[in-house]
């Protein structure tokens, strides 16, 4: 059995393979209310009829002024819960397990959807001032307000509020969404936090907001639920975040109950060039995690069965988060099941379109 299709546990959770789908955004709560909807059941659920493990629902936000755009989905409420609850069901009736992420955009809130606009998007259209670690703006965007000491601790309390939210719309998995430059990660890095109180400086003062949420999060959720957390390993910027510095906070996560680590990278300041090419940050992933004891999932143009399973043999990885190339085929993996000859269920209703042996 090829270990892709090996199921895996976390606490008291079984995913029946490694082959999980990464959040990605949609941009579709069309009310500007964070409702997720039809859009949510069809894309999901296709991905779940595809085979997926495990499936993320997008970056939802823990705050009205945590969209990234205005048309983002949230979980600060119960109405988007139970949404969400319809989603869910949708998921697990076709076998698939979901994991909701948790997130704050910060100084990247209030812009446009990518094919309706470029910038911040003003109060007319239904923007808001957005907030950070610091006042300085991301590239063009608007400047951020800096965030008090109060309203940090308020923060906290809404990942919390959101993770108990999640529960109860039964997901059976929570992440919190530190990475690609929203609230979390612009504390984090030294580029785009100069504060001098106990939020800023050192990395443990830096690692202080993300450590409260991770200690929050935790008590809000069962004991037996798993806690994901994804994280940028670099800002690919001299100076900045880099992967020493996220190897070490990954550790402190995983001593306060983060199960996962979900490795990604860059997202925090424009101008830098990121590589690209087949499966390329699958070594910052593999460097977390040679440094820590949890699991760790790689993620990042991973697009055959075949690269999939050559990462996990390696040892390092042990899930796989396909992303784009999900949107591209949603039922990727059946796909890579044919591809890597193994015999997993099919719906019933799609078994005649199975590809043929060769």
């Amino acid at each position: 059995m090829p270990k892709l299709f090996e199921s895996i546990k976390l606490r008291d959770l079984e995913v029946k393979n490694r082959v999980w789908i990464s959040p990605m955004c949609m941009y579709s709560a069309e009310n500007q209310d964070g409702m997720p909807g039809i859009w949510q059941q069809v894309h999901l659920g296709s991905r779940a009829v595809g085979g997926a493990g495990l499936i993320f629902a997008e970056a939802s936000a823990v705050a009205p002024e945590g969209r990234i755009t205005p048309w983002c989905a949230g979980i600060w409420n119960d109405e988007q819960a139970a949404a969400w609850k319809i989603v869910v069901d949708i998921c697990h009736s076709q076998g698939a397990k979901m994991a909701m992420q948790l997130a704050h955009a910060g100084r990247k809130a209030s812009v446009y959807r990518e094919w309706s606009g470029v910038g911040s998007v003003p109060a007319i259209e239904g923007g808001w001032q957005s907030v950070s670690a610091t006042d300085v703006a991301f590239g063009d965007y608007q400047a951020p307000r800096r965030l008090t000491v109060e309203q940090i601790q308020d923060l906290v309390l809404a990942f919390a509020a959101a993770a108990k939210k999640s529960v109860a719309a039964g997901f059976d998995a929570v992440e919190i969404h530190g990475a690609h430059g929203y609230l979390i990660h612009q504390f984090l890095s030294p580029i785009s936090n100069d504060r001098q109180d106990q939020y800023g400086g050192t990395l443990e003062n830096r690692a202080r907001f993300l450590m409260e949420t991770i200690s929050a999060v935790r008590e809000a959720i069962p004991e037996s639920m798993p806690l994901f957390l994804r994280l940028s390993a670099t800002d690919y910027k001299e100076g900045g975040w880099d992967q020493d510095q996220t190897a070490e906070v990954s550790s402190w996560a995983t001593a306060a109950g983060v199960d996962l680590i979900d490795i990604s990278s860059g997202g925090l300041i424009t101008g830098v060039k990121i590589p690209s090419g087949p499966g390329y940050q699958v070594a910052l992933a593999e460097y977390v995690a040679e440094r820590i004891k949890n699991p760790v999932s790689a993620v990042g143009q991973i697009t055959t069965g075949a690269q999939a399973e050559e990462i996990l043999q390696s040892g390092h990885v042990d899930v796989i988060l396909i992303g784009r190339a999900s949107l591209r085929d949603p039922y990727w993996p059946l796909r890579a099941a044919s591809e890597l000859g193994v015999e997993v269920d099919w719906p019933k209703q799609y078994e005649r379109g199975k590809w043929p042996k060769d």
